[in-house]
């Protein structure tokens, strides 16, 4: 049994798509047959389906065809039928011309029809139904793409037997956009009927899981969202992350060696008479490709003197696509009409500077051309992968040739070592082109080397492995139990308590009264590169409650973070003391029972119109001097205004911009306070040790356990007493006395605190 068969656990597979992967060939005596179709699914799919067979069910692509089950090679198809309305207003409608322009940055428009949306669901029901009638028990099912976000809830209705997988191929837009959607909590209660949920890049995942806790209230944590269950159905859990998707780049460079296709490259470049570089796009005739943007940095280049018509010769290929669709019709007008006028303008007696070629190219060609070309331009506006991209670094064994290719494509995520662009930067798509055109050969070979590493590394069988794998864990945790209930995925935590901390926290267990503090971000939710993105563990809140409801038992957390923004993370903090903002907030606790520190106001206080103006005006100078830097995030707080530059790409730039935000802070007489890659400038000297010494001050004399890990928690560190614990989580120097590596070890001191403190077991991670 192959590894992929292993993934599948010897279950069935059922791929859904809207069409079937096959094209109607007529022969000359008017028989038919069917052959494999070239688009981007296939291509991507074929090597799965080859070992291991499927059914497949979809649309064969014709209005009011009506035909039963049949077979080709490993594949059983079971066609849907699509009427002419069901074309215009669900495919060329809802999902082209609704979908497609909103799930792309809405480049273009997108239209919200009632009749297209009615259409939309009905369509989708129907493919549910088809699945549900041809599917073999247990099956796994795996659909695909936006035209079919309803089918995930529709099939679980109809057969809940099934694992259902469901793979978007393009992105998914940020929820600002979304929002604009009217039917939009209905498609994420579509999407979230599957098992599994796979999305190209990591942005998309986690505008998906964010989109999902806005309009369904459904939490996530981490990669996972919590389903709530109801009378008829238990809760479960959504794997919600992505798994870009790749090629076989074997069988692309197979093709790259064969003689005969190599021979056609160097025919190609003859018949474009041998110029000194070819440039080569290839593309769906989309507004999402960026063809406009290409055609005139080309255009301008030529005008501008930059390169020769006479050196260089561009060959763009641009698919049909959706030509029934007035968009696209108007796209494909503009198109031609420029390419006319570029060539008009800069060829001559028996030379175009611009070869343009509207109309599909078998794979044989297309690998020609590939190796014929010097240089690929993939510049779209938006694109969820492009595997163009990956196609053309497969086929160039000979480690030459230049990709240009969009930051706004999926595939700049791995394709570091492509000249990435800003289509929308028509003068640095202009720079890349010249300096892809007269790169040295020696930068070329350390480039392409890198490149084909990353896409042998990252191929489709790295890509279905890793999420049939998913889909398989998601299968077996379905599997019924003796008892014929369904069994809850078991997750063992693999940390555990040093010896030295255990006899510390079984004595702190043992007294009749106990503080457990704790930091947020690091301590008890693991650091993630958007803070709204992270989650309590669930073991540590569990751990927090039961310590909560023990007598004599405070539990409070001690966060950097304003108490809106620890609030946005969904923490359940009822009946624990919550002190934000570096101390300067505070709840949970009586205000006016608590002091502040020295002449400050009390703890809790709102700003003083001293403190509001101070604070207005560094938020301004922030905004102007670093706000449009790369990288830099300014998180705006009730007293004071923080400094991140932990995406920052370069560590030295990184540097320098902090460096510049402490030189601000100060001269505007900010306090500052170090972090992890952050910097709070405060309008009140607060910290995390002080309001720890007023809390305690409140509160009945009792011992403190405190976890953190940052530089901020040393505040807290240096304030404990012989009979307290301090334990810093992860890395860095300290005044702690003991540590643990990590957010998962740091719960297992709280799990273990709990249990020893009430005698309730608190679960595994």
């Amino acid at each position: 049994m192959t590894e992929m068969q292993d993934m599948t656990g010897g279950r069935e597979l059922v791929m859904v798509s809207n069409r079937l992967p096959v094209d109607r060939v007529v022969a000359s005596d008017g028989s038919t047959s069917w052959r494999t179709s070239p688009g981007g699914l296939v291509t991507a799919v074929a090597p799965i389906v080859e070992q291991l067979g499927c059914l497949w069910v979809g649309w064969v692509g014709a209005a009011d065809e009506q035909l039963e089950p049949f077979e080709i090679g490993s594949m059983r198809l079971a066609p849907v039928e699509l009427s002419e309305d069901d074309i215009e207003f669900y495919y060329e409608g809802f999902s082209n011309g609704t979908l497609w322009p909103l799930y792309h940055d809405v480049i273009a428009r997108p239209d919200f029809h009632r009749v297209w949306w009615d259409r939309y669901r009905r369509v989708n029901q129907r493919f549910a139904e088809r699945v549900a009638e041809q599917a073999a028990r247990g099956a796994i099912v795996w659909v695909h793409d936006y035209q079919l976000q309803l089918v995930p809830a529709m099939l679980r209705e109809l057969r809940p037997d099934l694992t259902i997988a469901f793979f978007l191929h393009i992105p998914f837009p940020p929820s600002r956009l979304f929002a604009q959607l009217p039917w939009r909590k209905s498609v994420v209660e579509g999407l979230l009927g599957a098992d599994v949920i796979g999305f190209q890049q990591v942005t998309d995942a986690v505008a998906f899981r964010m989109t999902a806790e806005r309009f369904t209230r459904v939490p996530a944590l981490g990669n996972t969202i919590v389903v709530p269950g109801t009378a008829d159905h238990p809760s479960r859990t959504v794997l919600a992350q992505e798994f870009p998707i790749s090629i076989d780049a074997a069988a692309f460079a197979e093709v790259a060696a064969r003689p005969e296709i190599q021979q056609r490259a160097r025919e190609i470049r003859a018949e474009l008479g041998n110029p000194k570089t070819v440039m080569l796009g290839v593309d769906r005739l989309d507004y999402t490709k960026g063809i406009r943007h290409r055609l005139k940095a080309f255009d301008e280049l030529l005008g501008d003197g930059e390169i020769d018509p006479a050196d260089i010769v561009f060959v763009q290929v641009a698919s049909p696509s959706r030509e029934r669709v007035d968009a696209y019709r108007q796209l494909r007008d503009e198109v031609e009409l420029t390419v006319g006028r570029i060539n008009g303008e800069h060829g001559s007696i028996g030379h175009a500077p611009l070869v343009y070629l509207h109309r599909g190219h078998t794979r044989d060609e297309m690998v020609a051309l590939y190796l014929a070309a010097d240089v690929l331009l993939v510049t779209p506006l938006r694109d969820g992968m492009n595997l163009v991209a990956k196609e053309y670094v497969a086929c160039r064994a000979d480690e030459q040739g230049v990709l240009v290719l969009s930051e706004f494509a999926g595939a700049a995520d791995e394709l570091r070592d492509a000249l990435l662009v800003n289509p929308h930067d028509i003068e640095g798509l202009k720079a890349a082109i010249v300096r892809a055109a007269h790169m040295p050969r020696e930068e070329q070979r350390r480039r392409m080397r890198s490149l084909r590493r990353t896409v042998y590394d990252n191929d489709v069988a790295h890509w279905a492995t890793g999420y049939l794998g998913a889909v398989r864990a998601a299968a077996e945790s379905q599997r019924p139990s003796q008892t014929g209930h369904r069994t809850e995925p078991i997750q063992v935590s693999t940390a555990f308590v040093p010896r030295s901390i255990d006899d510390r926290v079984r004595r702190l267990a043992a007294l009749p009264q106990l503080i457990v503090a704790s930091d947020f971000d690091g301590t008890l939710a693991p650091i993630v590169p958007r803070p709204q993105d992270a989650r309590i563990l669930p073991r540590a809140r569990q751990a927090l409650e039961v310590l909560r409801s023990a007598p004599d038992t405070y539990v409070a957390v001690l966060t950097g973070r304003s108490l809106e923004g620890l609030a946005e993370t969904g923490l359940q903090s009822e009946g624990w003391i919550v002190s934000g903002s570096h101390g300067s907030e505070l709840t949970g606790l009586d205000v006016g029972a608590v002091a502040g520190a020295g002449e400050a106001p009390p703890l809790g206080s709102p700003l003083t119109d001293e403190e509001h103006e101070r604070l207005q005006r560094i938020a301004r100078r922030f905004e102007r001097v670093l706000g449009g830097e790369p990288g830099v995030r300014l998180e705006r707080k009730p007293f004071g205004i923080a400094v991140h530059t932990r995406q920052v790409a370069d560590s030295e730039q990184a540097d320098e911009l902090m460096a510049a935000a402490v030189e601000l802070g100060l001269a505007a007489e900010m306090h500052v306070r170090e972090g992890k890659q952050v910097r709070e400038f405060s309008v009140r000297d607060s910290n995390k040790g002080s309001v720890l010494r007023s809390i305690r001050a409140a509160l009945p004399n009792a011992p403190v356990l405190f976890l953190g890990d940052d530089v901020t928690d040393e505040d807290v560190f240096t304030s404990l007493g012989h009979d307290d614990l301090g334990i810093k989580v992860g890395d860095g120097a300290t005044a702690a006395v003991e540590r643990v590596p990590d957010p998962e070890t740091a719960t297992a001191v709280l799990a273990l605190l709990a249990e020893l403190r009430t005698g309730i077991i608190i679960g595994s991670e």
